[in-house]
């Protein structure tokens, strides 16, 4: 591209990727699954340690399903804001209105469970993966962006304490760690998010 279309392609994706927001009220309204499965196709582009591509994204839609993990969710958020989360932490938290009720995680249509591999089996053995943290991260950034370019809208839930007990109900092998739940659909239509600021370039890059 010449420069002046990098330049404007630069700018309008800033101004796309700007208006996202995180949503904790979801419609219920169904759309067609494929366009998450698009959506997943895009973040299985990430780049990753040796090419390894170390994630599971976990489509639930069984409404009986999504209401056993928010259970496990919600029990596990009490002991989270009653005993493990610092005084500071909550405090960090307050202005966006979380506590330990998760109703997103069923109200949503589709609720994404993105698994991160700790290690792989090849013939029997168990071989390393390599930067598996970063690799899913960067794939849950192209999918998030993916969701908010078709139109949806999502939350990076972190299930702290729940891990162990979602894979299991997923029926996920041992190698497969939760990272985190996404619930994926339609803002609620008086729907509130908190009136939050993105910091300006010159309080997130340096030029050396």
């Amino acid at each position: 591209h010449g420069v002046g279309e990098m330049r404007e392609r630069a700018r309008e994706f800033y101004k796309l990727v700007n208006a996202r927001r995180t949503v904790r009220e979801y419609s219920t309204e169904k759309f067609p699954r494929s366009v998450i499965e698009d959506c997943i196709l895009a973040a299985g582009t990430a780049p990753s340690g040796a090419n390894l591509q170390p994630w599971t994204y976990v489509i639930v839609e069984d409404p009986q399903v999504k209401a056993k993990i928010r259970g496990i969710v919600e029990d596990e958020e009490a002991v989270n804001y009653a005993k493990r989360m610092r005084d500071s932490w909550k405090s960090d938290l307050a202005h966006l209105g979380t506590d330990a009720n998760k109703p997103y995680l069923e109200e949503a249509p589709y609720l994404v469970c993105v698994f991160k591999h700790t290690y792989r089996i090849q013939d029997d053995e168990r071989l390393s993966v390599y930067y598996p943290e970063q690799s899913v991260g960067i794939s849950v950034g192209i999918f998030q962006t993916a969701l908010h370019n078709a139109g949806l809208v999502t939350l990076t839930s972190t299930p702290m304490g729940a891990e162990a007990a979602i894979r299991e109900l997923l029926n996920r092998p041992a190698n497969e760690r939760l990272y985190l739940l996404m619930p994926v659909g339609y803002p609620a239509k008086d729907v509130r998010v908190p009136n939050i600021t993105r910091k300006p370039f010159e309080k997130i890059a340096a030029i050396v």
